[in-house]
């Protein structure tokens, strides 16, 4: 009878997971928020949900970050960032805009990926934007600049303004965000 030879078992890399969880704003996040959330917003704490995402960074390796955003959204933008992350989109960074101060503009060149911010519309006070709703999420804006932002110009964003340039988690006609 021939000779069997032992067999080894090589592990397969597991496919990645995404995770995700949508918590209501208790009193420990809402400590997180001295910049982005006062009395006076548009919308109560309530409404609020923390969502704790798994994203993919620039450096091709799996994050965890966090956004807040109106409850009645959560559940989409989840869905949203699932679409984005099984297609390895790459984003930077997502963390609350109180990293900044609540500084929209010290996010945004930071390439911050960021949701809620009880803030006027850029270029116009007293008007609250999408975001002072949670119903407003930039991603990677620093490469995705707003072009009605009169700061778009500045040397850090102004190069961006070309799509053709290209550049990693710069959204496109026609991909994955898009169509998310």
């Amino acid at each position: 009878t021939p000779a069997t030879s032992p067999t080894t078992s090589v592990p397969t890399p597991s496919a990645p997971v995404y995770d995700v969880a949508i918590t209501v704003i208790d009193e420990t996040t809402r400590a997180r928020m001295p910049h982005s959330w006062r009395p006076g917003c548009p919308v109560p704490l309530e409404q609020l949900r923390l969502l704790t995402i798994d994203h993919w960074g620039y450096d091709g390796a799996e994050h965890q970050g966090e956004l807040i955003v109106h409850a009645d959204h959560a559940e989409p933008i989840v869905g949203i960032f699932h679409a984005l992350f099984d297609a390895r989109f790459p984003i930077e960074r997502m963390q609350l805009v109180d990293a900044y101060g609540g500084d929209d503009f010290a996010s945004t060149v930071d390439n911050n990926t960021a949701g809620f911010n009880c803030r006027s519309v850029v270029g116009r006070p007293g008007s609250w934007s999408e975001h002072a709703y949670g119903r407003a999420i930039d991603v990677n804006p620093l490469v995705n600049p707003y072009a009605g932002d009169p700061r778009v110009s500045a040397p850090e964003r102004a190069r961006y303004l070309d799509r053709a340039a290209g550049a990693p988690g710069m959204i496109q006609p026609g991909d994955v965000v898009v169509h998310a």
